[in-house]
C-alpha cells in the first residue's frame, strides 16, 4: 500500500499591494509635469471629477479641495504653510525668451560639469544669457546668493565659455570674438590688440589700428576680415528652438522671524473637485446593474485621488520641513555648511519608510534664498573628522578642495598629499587617493600641470604689462 504524505493547512497573513496603493506610490514619485499630465488623464475618464477653478468656491454641489495641504507645524525653528501663489516666482529654469538657446545649455551642463555646485552654478548663470548669448549678470551677485566664492564662479563661467556654440557666456563683444578666434587659434598679439580697440574699428580709423597692432596695410586687411567672419550673436542661431519644459519647485523656502517657513507652491497642488450634486443625480437617473456600477466605481475612485492627492501632498511637505531643519546650517552660512545627510536619517526622524523618502525627493524640486534645488541635492556621504564627533559633507569638503587649488600661488602649487595635509590641519580625515577622485571629477589639473599653466598665464601678463608700457610711450 502507498503511503501518502500528510497534508497541512496554514494561516498566513502577508501583504497585498492593490492597484489602488500601487497608484499611490506611483503618485508619490510623479515629478510636477507628470502629475499634472495624470490628473488631466483622471478628469477626462471620470465624469465627476472637475479641476477647481477661480468660480469652484461659489459652487455648493462640490467637494472642498482635499489635495490642497493644510498647516502642519515641526521644529519650532520652522513653520510649514499651505501652499500659495506668488506670481513673482523666479524658477531656475523659468521658460526663457529664447528656448532653444537655454535648451542647449541645458544640455551642454549635463554633459560637460560633472561635479552638483558646479552644474547648479552653471544653471546660475545662464539664468542670465540674453538672446544673444551674452552673459549679462553679475559674477559677485550670484557668488553671494549661492554662498561660494567668486573666484569659483569665474571658473565655471570659463567652463561654460567653452560651450557651442563658441562665443556664448561671454560678457562683451571683443570677448566674444576672442573665444572664437582662440578656438581657431587665431588669437595672436595683433588680433588681440585690435580687440581691444573695437571702437577704432567703428570708426574706421585704419592709421590708429596699424600703429597700435604693429602691423601694415595687408595684415590688417586680413584681420577685419577674419573679424567680419566671426558671429557677433552666437545664441541668435538657436532662437527657433522648441520651448523647454520649465521645471517648477514643489516647495519653497522663506525666511522666517523664528527661522524659516516651508510651504507647498501652488504648482505641487493640483486640485481636483468631486461634483456631488451631479454623482446624486446620476444615481437617481439609472437604474441598477452596469450603469449604477460604472457610477459608483467613478465615485470611489474620484474618493481615493482626492485623497491620495492629500497625503502626496503632506508627505512632501513633512520631508521637506526636515530636510530644512537638518540643512539650516546650509540655507543660513552656504555650500561649506551642508551637513552630511541619508535618506534613512530623515525616514526614522519622522517616522515614514525609507523607500517613501526616496520617492518623495525624486523628480521634487525646493526653491531657497539660495535657488532652486533638487530635494536630492540635500543628500550627501559624510567624511571623518579627526576629533570623531563631527561628519563632513562630501559636497562642502570638494568645495574647499577647489578653493584651496584657486588660491594657489604659481611658486607654492599643491600636490593631492599637500591638500590632504592643508584638509586634515581643518579636522576633516581624508585620504589622497580621495582628494585625487575629486579633483579629476571638478577636471582640475594634476600639481605639474597647473604649476606650468600659472607660469604661462604669468608671463603673458608681463608681456601684455610691457606692450602697454610701449604703447602708452
Amino acid at each position: 500500500m502507498t503511503q501518502m504524505p500528510p497534508l497541512y493547512l496554514r494561516h498566513s497573513q502577508s501583504p497585498a499591494m492593490t492597484p489602488q496603493m500601487l497608484m499611490s506610490i506611483r503618485l508619490l514619485q510623479l515629478a510636477q509635469a507628470e502629475l499634472e499630465r495624470f490628473v488631466n488623464d483622471e478628469v477626462e475618464r471620470n465624469p465627476l471629477l472637475d479641476r477647481a477653478g477661480p468660480e469652484s468656491a461659489a459652487d455648493g454641489g462640490r467637494a472642498d479641495d482635499a489635495s490642497r495641504a493644510r498647516p502642519m507645524r515641526g521644529d519650532p525653528r520652522i513653520s510649514a504653510g499651505s501652499g500659495r501663489t506668488n506670481p513673482d516666482f523666479d524658477l531656475l529654469a523659468a521658460l526663457p525668451e529664447k528656448p532653444g538657446l537655454r535648451q542647449r545649455v541645458e544640455e551642454q551642463i549635463g554633459l560637460e560639469l560633472s561635479d552638483p555646485l558646479d552644474r547648479l552654478i552653471a544653471v546660475a548663470l545662464a539664468d542670465a544669457l540674453d538672446d544673444a548669448g551674452y552673459f549679462r549678470g553679475d559674477t559677485g551677485a550670484v557668488a553671494g546668493r549661492l554662498g561660494v566664492e567668486n573666484a569659483q564662479i569665474e571658473r565655471v563661467l570659463a567652463a561654460c565659455q567653452q560651450f557651442a556654440p563658441t562665443g556664448i557666456f561671454a560678457r562683451s563683444l571683443s570677448e566674444c570674438l576672442a573665444l572664437q578666434l582662440r578656438e581657431r587659434d587665431r588669437l595672436d598679439p595683433a588680433m588681440a590688440a585690435l580687440l581691444a580697440h573695437l571702437d577704432l574699428v567703428a570708426r574706421r580709423d585704419f592709421a590708429c589700428l596699424k600703429r597700435i597692432c604693429k602691423v601694415d596695410d595687408e595684415d590688417l586687411c586680413g584681420m577685419l576680415a577674419e573679424i567680419r567672419s566671426l558671429d557677433p550673436r552666437p545664441g541668435s542661431a538657436l532662437a527657433a528652438g522648441e520651448p523647454v519644459q520649465q521645471i517648477v519647485p514643489d516647495v519653497e523656502v522663506l525666511p522666517a522671524c523664528d527661522g524659516w517657513q516651508v510651504e507647498l507652491t501652488e504648482a505641487a497642488l493640483p486640485r481636483v473637485l468631486i461634483n456631488g450634486s451631479y454623482a446624486a443625480q446620476l444615481r437617481r437617473s439609472v437604474g441598477g446593474g452596469a450603469d449604477r456600477d460604472f457610477i459608483t466605481t467613478c465615485l470611489r475612485n474620484a474618493n481615493w485621488l482626492v485623497r491620495s492627492l492629500d497625503q502626496r501632498a503632506h508627505t512632501i511637505l513633512k520631508v521637506a520641513t526636515e530636510i530644512v531643519r537638518q540643512q539650516d546650517d546650509f540655507l543660513t552660512r552656504g555650500i561649506r555648511h551642508l551637513k552630511p545627510l541619508t535618506l534613512k536619517m530623515v525616514a526614522d526622524s519622522i517616522g515614514i519608510n525609507e523607500s517613501t523618502v526616496s520617492r518623495v525627493t525624486a523628480n521634487k524640486f525646493m526653491r531657497t534664498p539660495r535657488g532652486v534645488f533638487e530635494l536630492k541635492y540635500f543628500f550627501t556621504v559624510a567624511l571623518g573628522s579627526l576629533d570623531g564627533r563631527q561628519a563632513h559633507s562630501a559636497k562642502s569638503v570638494l568645495d574647499q578642495i577647489r578653493q584651496i587649488i584657486d588660491e594657489e600661488e604659481p611658486e607654492n602649487v599643491l600636490s593631492d598629499d599637500a591638500i590632504v595635509r592643508m584638509l586634515q590641519a581643518t579636522g576633516i580625515v581624508i585620504a589622497r587617493r580621495t582628494v585625487t577622485k575629486y579633483r579629476e571629477a571638478m577636471r582640475i589639473a594634476p600639481s605639474g600641470q597647473r604649476r606650468r599653466e600659472k607660469r604661462m598665464a604669468e608671463q603673458e601678463a608681463r608681456l601684455k604689462a610691457g606692450r602697454s608700457v610701449l604703447e602708452g610711450a
